[in-house]
């Protein structure tokens, strides 16, 4: 039996460029994408923090080292320049895998430069 799993995340991402009328999806920084354990054209899972939309698109490769992070197409319709962002995906892993499967999570500051990278979420106290 697989079960999905997160693979990795970006987790708290600022929005750079909504360009409405460019061709792809969701552009990321290919360093973040790298870090993060992503590929070019991967299904990815969006949330955003500020209006609570979640959409499901793709990634293609921004420029290293620009930090950006633009939402194209439909997606632009659904984020805006400054809204936080979430973006995870997902994998399905054996039984097997699953006991020693650590996903890549990357932190952001507000300029998109890394905080901290981690492969464990701590566990949330009542």
């Amino acid at each position: 039996m697989l079960s999905t799993l997160l693979k990795g995340k970006l987790h708290m991402g600022t929005v750079t460029h909504a360009e409405l009328w460019y061709d792809g999806s969701c552009a990321i920084d290919a360093d973040l994408i790298d870090l993060a354990g992503l590929k070019e054209f991967e299904q990815i899972d969006i949330y955003n923090v500020n209006n609570g939309e979640r959409i499901t698109t793709y990634i293609i490769r921004g420029e290293p080292g620009s930090g950006i992070i633009s939402m194209n197409g439909a997606a632009a319709r659904k984020c805006q320049v400054g809204d936080q962002v979430i973006i995870a995906t997902y994998a399905q892993y054996t039984e097997e895998e699953m006991a020693t499967h650590k996903p890549k999570l990357v932190y952001l500051n507000p300029d998109n430069t890394v905080e901290r990278a981690s492969n464990t979420i701590p566990v949330q106290a009542a």
